[in-house]
């Protein structure tokens, strides 16, 4: 017995019109309540700063009301907003994190 091999053709699009990912800005906005010492560990662990950098950023959102911290990809950005959030309402503290399309 022989065996017939199929025949099969694969049809390739080229890949046309990819993107990059939108950029967000992670923002964290001051309070009254949220520690210093909670933002720049928030900092160093979740976005990977130094102490030092995180110390000025953590001064920079304390004398601006708000700064930018990251600026990632939708999925990312939101990602760890969620977590942050979530670390900083376990500890007691009302940080909040807002997120902006980047402008090109």
């Amino acid at each position: 017995m022989s065996q017939a091999e199929p025949k099969t053709r694969t049809k390739i699009k080229p890949v046309v019109d990819l993107k990059p990912p939108l950029l967000f800005r992670v923002i964290y906005i001051n309070d009254d309540r949220t520690s210093m010492e909670f933002v720049i560990q928030s900092l160093v662990h979740y976005f990977g700063y130094n102490e030092s950098a995180a110390e000025k950023i953590t001064h920079d959102i304390h004398a601006q009301g708000s700064a930018v911290v990251a600026v990632l990809p939708y999925e990312v950005a939101e990602q760890k907003g969620i977590e942050i959030t979530i670390s900083a309402r376990g500890a007691g503290f009302p940080l909040q994190i807002k997120l902006e399309p980047e402008e090109s």
